[in-house]
């Protein structure tokens, strides 16, 4: 099934006294670009928690995001408090016998060493499984989003395809009336030339010669081969980067077609092929 790389997922449980939430954003990207922000106390949980999302979501630029809510703050011990006192008196002290402006002393003091304890009890295992269900969770929440993201992508994909296939189809009178009026003019160009009469038998031959360089036959069925198999394709999953190449080779027949079509009508209409094209090349990149 056709999925978006765009996606959120969220989860939260309570461990003891601590109030734990997962948050997962999800962008577009070439490849896998994840961020993790998990505060120390799971920082030996990381690896494995990158290597869970990283197979669940395979692509895209990810966002994870881990928060405690401590319901008993002083039990987690975070700030040393008689540590953090005697700096803000000495700070204060000196400040005031320089003569210097108040400053924000919280915010210096919480940056200076050993203020933040950051040395936690091992995680118990029961624990780290709880925490890897919640992570799968929020995952499975980004495969819903990302899922229905996709249905709509799916949608203005068939539009585009069919936009194109109906502007080629729409070339199709114009390729006898073109073929005519390239040997009027041919023939009109030859005898201002040479006033001579031309030899029919051989002007035909040549006419003919330069017909078949003009002739888009084989482009039009190449490209209609692309039209279908990108059709096929949008009900595989994790297509995005072979709708990219399919994309890429429509792009390529429909830039022959015009150089070749030589005719104002089907000139227009590769125009509004290229558009379309355009549009479809801007949601393959969101597409997973």
């Amino acid at each position: 099934m056709l999925q978006s790389m765009t996606g959120f997922g969220k989860s939260n449980a309570l461990f003891d006294s601590r109030k734990v939430s997962i948050e997962i954003r999800t962008l577009n990207s070439k490849g896998l670009d994840l961020n993790m922000k998990v505060p120390p106390i799971y920082k030996e949980a990381e690896p494995f928690l990158r290597k869970l999302i990283s197979n669940k979501l395979n692509r895209g630029k990810i966002e994870f995001s881990l928060f405690i809510e401590s319901e008993k703050t002083s039990e987690l011990g975070l700030v040393n408090k008689d540590l953090a006192t005697a700096y803000y008196h000495e700070i204060k002290s000196l400040n005031e016998t320089w003569g210097e402006k108040p400053i924000d002393y919280m915010n210096l003091v919480l940056r200076l060493p050993e203020v933040l304890n950051n040395e936690m009890t091992e995680i118990p295992e029961s624990e780290i499984e709880e925490l890897k269900e919640l992570t799968i969770e929020a995952c499975d929440m980004v495969e819903t989003f990302r899922k229905k993201e996709g249905l709509d992508l799916k949608k203005e994909f068939c539009e585009r395809v069919g936009e194109i296939r109906n502007l080629l189809e729409e070339i199709v009178p114009y390729e006898k009336e073109r073929i005519e009026t390239t040997r009027e003019r041919l023939l009109k160009g030859l005898n201002e030339f040479n006033s001579e009469k031309v030899d029919a038998n051989r002007f035909e031959q040549e006419l003919i010669f330069y017909i078949e360089k003009l002739d888009i036959a084989e482009e039009k069925m190449r490209l209609s081969n692309h039209l279908s198999y990108f059709e096929e394709t949008l009900e595989l999953s994790n297509s995005g980067k072979k709708l990219g190449f399919i994309a890429q080779e429509m792009g390529r027949e429909i830039n022959t077609i015009g150089s070749k079509c030589n005719h104002s009508e089907m000139q227009r209409r590769v125009v509004l092929m290229k558009d379309s094209l355009e549009k479809i090349k801007e949601q393959v990149l969101n597409t997973l």
